[in-house]
């Protein structure tokens, strides 16, 4: 990983991390190596997983578990969270097992649990594509975005299921955040 695409992982990890509550159990999807754990170890998080279909093998430290696998198929059945994270993960989903996740969501989520979601821009594709050109990111998984547009995350959540907490752009209007909450 380049130091450019670092300095984008943290921004977008810092922002997202203002609705990440202390002592949240989270579930972070698309995990990579686990970054957005140790960047909040002072938020005190507690059973963390993170799943990651790139992982090489699974990772169990003191504080958080990394599992290779996809949402929901690498978790327990039974286990919950109070925050799920997804942090440019989306536009990598095909369509058609976007459909399914506001359910799976609000099975895996606690009370007044919280999804926190970020979705870059269409005009990224294009900046990344030179950015690469020109070797200052790595950029991850790029052959897999399937032309997914930000308005198109609200339609995802039903309304009896879950509320709009936040809704937000940022890194110059190229990411998006969206902030749901769990209707109990």
């Amino acid at each position: 990983m380049k130091y450019l695409d670092k300095v984008i992982r943290n921004w977008r990890t810092q922002v997202s991390g203002r609705y990440v509550r202390e002592r949240d159990s989270v579930l972070d999807i698309g995990c990579f190596d686990g970054y957005l754990f140790r960047k909040f170890e002072q938020k005190k998080l507690t059973n963390c997983i993170g799943v990651d279909p790139l992982l090489d093998e699974d990772i169990h430290t003191e504080n958080y578990q990394l599992l290779k696998g996809n949402f929901p198929d690498a978790l327990p059945a039974d286990k919950k969270f109070d925050t799920i994270t997804m942090l440019v993960v989306l536009e990598h989903i095909p369509r058609s097992q976007q459909n399914n996740l506001s359910e799976e969501f609000y099975g895996r989520l606690n009370d007044k649990g919280r999804v926190i979601i970020t979705v870059p821009s269409p005009a990224v594709d294009k900046i990344l594509d030179v950015l690469m050109t020109l070797k200052l990111i790595d950029g991850m998984s790029l052959d897999e975005h399937f032309g997914f547009h930000p308005n198109e995350v609200i339609d995802l959540f039903q309304e009896d299921q879950f509320t709009l907490l936040s809704r937000e752009k940022f890194q110059f209007g190229l990411n998006n955040l969206f902030v749901f909450e769990k209707v109990s």
